[in-house]
């Protein structure tokens, strides 16, 4: 008990820790609840009411708060709505991402051999090829829709997982209390899954917050390229992608789901940073 008040103090007294977990709390919040909050339909056209600037001084709620894009449609709508996309693609893809990574990197980690070598060469392959490229790549092979992008995140996501695992497990099996429950004659399974993996969890939590900043950069990346999420339905980098030629005359078009991007990518980085803070040996007392 005392140790969990020690880790809740040390939590508090992150400030990266707090600003990201309000910050990412809320955008999770708003994403949630916007299907009955929103005013307007996301994929409804409306071309007299195009290009129409933000009305939120001289309309108020009742207006278009974040104006409307070059086909009349509601911009805070589509930010709303459009985040419930990102978001549940990215948390998706990084959730099976590094159930995978992990599994992988348990068994790579604990039975060395060939199992380490083919899962690693496997994975070094991968790794040698930035991520961003090779989504590009499989897309391009699989087709542009949100399973298969989900998928290719999920495919390109966890050689970085698989490695961190594995080298916690090198470290972690060296210790004494792992040989004794070999003598004592526990199975593999048992000693992988109740042993070594609880000793690497703070890892996963770091680099899965992290990881999820970094994922729904790549698929607003993929989806700014037409490769990701396919127009009507709305992302924020399918946003950015129809309000780039509107840059110089309609700048809010592009600027909404950008900050909204920027702030989501943002908030997760600094759980992963307070995280990290928060659990460095350096910093316990």
């Amino acid at each position: 008990m005392k140790e969990k008040n020690q880790l809740f103090t040390r939590l508090k007294q992150s400030k990266f820790f707090v600003i990201g977990f309000i910050l990412s709390l809320l955008i999770v919040m708003v994403s949630i609840i916007a299907p009955f909050i929103v005013v307007f339909d996301a994929e409804r056209n409306s071309l007299e009411e195009s290009l129409t600037p933000p009305q939120f001084f001289s309309k108020g709620w009742s207006g278009h708060v974040l104006g409307t894009d070059n086909l009349g449609r509601d911009i805070l709508t589509r930010l709303l709505i459009g985040g419930r996309y990102s978001l549940m693609i990215s948390i998706g893809a990084v959730f099976f991402g590094i159930t995978f990574g992990l599994i992988a990197g348990l068994y790579s980690g604990y039975y060395g051999g060939w199992v380490d070598n083919l899962i690693m060469r496997f994975a070094d392959i991968q790794l040698s090829i930035p991520q961003l490229l090779l989504a590009i790549a499989m897309v391009a092979v699989l087709g542009p829709d949100i399973i298969n992008l989900i998928l290719v995140l999920i495919i390109t996501g966890w050689p970085q997982i698989a490695r961190l695992v594995r080298a916690e497990v090198l470290i972690v099996r060296e210790n004494e209390f792992i040989s004794a429950s070999k003598v004592l004659g526990a199975s593999d399974s048992r000693i992988i899954f109740s042993q070594i993996l609880p000793n690497i969890v703070t890892s996963l939590l770091i680099v899965a917050s992290q990881r999820i900043g970094f994922t729904i950069l790549i698929e607003a990346s993929l989806s700014f390229l037409g490769l990701g999420v396919q127009p009507p339905i709305p992302s924020w980098g399918v946003m950015i992608a129809d309000g780039r030629q509107f840059l110089m005359t309609a700048v809010w078009i592009i600027m909404s789901p950008g900050v909204a991007l920027m702030l989501t990518v943002l908030a997760f980085n600094f759980i992963g940073d307070g995280l990290r803070d928060v659990f460095d040996p350096k910093m316990k007392t």
